[in-house]
Formats: C-alpha cells, structure tokens, sequence
C-alpha cells in the first residue's frame, strides 16, 4: 500500500520508497523519509498530502505519495 491510500491521522511504518530518481531518494532521506520510520498522513487534499515524520510537517505531491510504500 502506498501513503496515498493512507487514512489520515493514523501512523503507519515506511516500508520501502519505489524510486529510481537519486535526488529525489536524497531528498526524501534528508526529510526523515526511510524504511523503519513512522509516518502519519495529518491532511490530504486533491493534488497534495501533508504528512508528519518525526517532528517536522511536510506537503508532498501525490506522485511523490506513490513511491512511499507502508
């Protein structure tokens, strides 16, 4: 399942980002975005989710949201 299919508010553990893009892998891990780590999904709306990891609240694009697995 990936986190575009997340209910909100519940926290879910990263299984695996799907990405062949490096930079964007990099950017991911610079957030706290990794295999092991808990993510919770606090809003969603049409083209963006906003998602909690660790203490920081970040807006991802749904594309982005697909490559996160949980």
């Amino acid at each position: 399942m990936n986190l575009c299919n997340a209910e909100e508010g519940k926290e879910y553990i990263i299984k695996q980002i799907l990405t062949d893009d490096e930079e964007l892998d990099a950017f991911l891990f610079s957030l706290g975005c990794y295999s092991g780590e808990p993510i919770t999904v606090v809003s969603r709306t049409k083209n963006n989710c906003v998602v909690s990891i660790k203490d920081g609240r970040y807006n991802i694009d749904l594309q982005l949201a697909e490559a996160i697995l949980i």
